[in-house]
């Protein structure tokens, strides 16, 4: 979609509050000449008509009155543009994290995080000056002109003529210096993208830089990136300070030639003082909405560059929502089925290819195989982060394609390998998967999760901050933080991708007891790339190239020549 098509249709969505910002703006002007007129007035009386101060004294109370109103109304009328630009930024900023969400992490895999966050930041906020400025302040620039030709001609035709004539200049200024301005903004905007995603990445891997003795050379980059960006906003700045060089230029130009003939003509005789006066007062207010448009003109051109990379990532696909959601009925006992289920992630890469999996409710299934056999795409199939090409996975006997992904997400937990903790309290991370619930289940999920006892060593127990990613935690206690956010949970199916993976022997013992005790009477998935966690399993599922090759318990499929068995002796050569 073109960016000044959606730019103006999410003008639509704060219609009203534009409107009114538009009026009461028309209402100002027309106060103006009302102004214009009493000033002339008062000056004419007073100073060629011989009137004392009480002759004129009914005008100078309508001028105050007038004054008055003119302050209010541009200050509803700001309120009133911002109102508007509020609401347009609120609804962009949630459109854009909707469909994020609804992209998934893996369709945003190839984005960098920086980026990202630089768009529904920095990005939305680059809007508010088009809506809350330029939009009205363009209606204003057609109409209170207008207003003002219809006094003045009727006063002076010839000063009319003139303003008629100079007034379609500024805007033709505008759009010859815009044309370069416009691509300008784009490549700023593409910079400032870029820069935050480098300087994003460089602090989350600080630690990595200084050991590899590589931060030198990143703050090279980072100074090189700046400089860039430095030099953009430098060149759309000159644009901008040209333009309104210019405007002001042929407004002044114009404004001096009225003040000339006006001049002339009332030392010749042919024009009133109140009528020459009055047609002064407006002249520069003529011009004045049209410079204040030239002003917030690369408000346009800033909304345009940032309006790019929002509607680009809005426009990236994302699949579609269920026609008519089904909900899945209240039950702690699900099965899981996959049922022919192929997944293609491109063009030659098949991550899944026929696989079927029955998983009876309550059963605790290990996933193995070698790295790419298709064990994770798995669990993204569950999760709703992918869906097949062919096949169809199937809840207690429901399509999940047809169920609500909201309402099925609710059902299931998820322990990652690498948990991802939040900037906050540690009560405040084992609340994720649900909210309402008191301390006393926090303690409950921690006692489980066998984290109850680190946890109240910490400084300030539950209420201690933890950084982001876990900073301030070892390894182990952050994936038993993980698990009690599954206990805490208490959802009837749950995911685990070998959470044990990058621990020592004991962490790895006390993670293997909670998750027994998380798995008990739920529907259990394990992802297994430690051989020795598996042997719990009711089944073991052995996927090699995106299909099944083998199924059994431990003990069965070691009695068999098969991928299971080779694996289990390369696991134990290496250990």
């Amino acid at each position: 979609m073109n960016v000044k098509i959606w730019l103006n249709r999410a003008s639509a969505r704060a219609a009203l509050p534009l409107r009114a910002a538009v009026a009461l703006g028309i209402c100002g002007g027309l106060l103006l000449i009302v102004q214009a007129w009493f000033l002339s007035g008062v000056i004419n009386g007073a100073v060629f008509g011989h009137r004392g101060v009480a002759a004129v004294m009914p005008m100078l109370w309508a001028l105050l009155v007038v004054f008055a109103l003119r302050a209010g109304i541009a200050w509803a009328s700001e309120r009133m543009a911002f109102r508007a630009a509020a609401g347009i930024k609120l609804d962009v900023r949630r459109q854009l994290l909707e469909h994020l969400f609804a992209l998934g992490p893996l369709r945003m895999v190839t984005e960098r995080a920086g980026e990202l966050a630089s768009t529904v930041t920095d990005g939305v906020e680059a809007l508010e000056a088009y809506y809350a400025r330029f939009l009205p302040q363009m209606a204003l620039a057609a109409l209170v002109p207008l207003a003002i030709l219809a006094v003045v001609f009727p006063l002076d035709w010839i000063s009319g003529l003139v303003l008629l004539v100079t007034a379609p200049m500024i805007p033709l200024m505008m759009v010859f210096i815009g044309r370069n301005a416009e691509t300008l903004n784009q490549r700023q905007w593409r910079r400032l993208a870029r820069l935050s995603a480098h300087f994003l990445d460089v602090l989350q891997g600080l630690t990595t830089l200084k050991l590899f003795n590589a931060s030198r050379r990143e703050v090279a980059v980072v100074a090189q990136l700046s400089d860039d960006y430095r030099k953009s906003t430098m060149a759309v700045l000159r644009i901008a300070f040209l333009s309104s060089l210019a405007l002001e230029f042929l407004a002044t130009v114009s404004i001096a030639l009225v003040a000339v003939l006006i001049g002339f003509r009332l030392l010749w005789g042919e024009l009133g003082f109140r009528a020459g006066f009055l047609i002064l007062l407006l002249a520069p207010e003529f011009y004045l909405p049209l410079r204040a448009l030239g002003t917030h003109y690369h408000a346009r051109m800033e909304a345009i560059g940032a309006g790019e990379r929002i509607v680009q990532l809005l426009e990236t696909p994302a699949p579609p929502p269920p026609v008519a959601a089904m909900v899945l009925p209240a039950t702690r006992r699900i099965g899981i089925g996959l049922h022919n289920v192929r997944c293609v992630y491109e063009p030659g890469r098949v991550a899944l290819d026929g696989v079927s999996i029955n998983i009876a409710p309550g059963e605790r299934v290990a996933l193995v195989g070698p790295s790419g056999a298709g064990k994770t795409t798995v669990v993204n199939l569950l999760l709703g982060f992918v869906r097949p090409e062919a096949g169809e996975v199937l809840i207690n006997g429901l399509a999940l394609s047809e169920l609500d992904p909201q309402q099925w997400l609710e059902h299931v937990a998820w322990v990652p390998q690498n948990p991802r903790i939040f900037h906050g309290t540690v009560h405040d991370n084992i609340c994720l998967g649900r909210t309402g619930a008191g301390r006393d289940a926090v303690r409950m999920a921690a006692r489980l999760a066998l984290a109850e006892e680190f946890i109240e060593a910490l400084p300030l127990g539950y209420d201690t901050i933890v950084g982001e990613g876990g900073q301030g935690l070892s390894g182990g206690q952050a994936q038993r933080l993980a698990l009690a956010r599954a206990f805490f949970k208490d959802a009837p199916v749950v995911l685990l991708d070998e959470p044990s993976a990058n621990l020592d022997l004991e962490n790895e013992r006390r993670l293997i007891t909670g998750i027994g005790l998380l798995a008990k009477d739920r529907t259990t998935i394990t992802i297994a790339h430690r051989l020795n966690t598996v042997t719990r399993a009711d089944r073991i599922v052995v996927l090699d190239r995106g299909q099944v090759v083998e199924t059994g318990t431990h003990r069965e499929l070691l009695d068999r020549p098969g991928l299971y068995r080779r694996l289990v002796g390369r696991y134990a050569e290496a250990g």
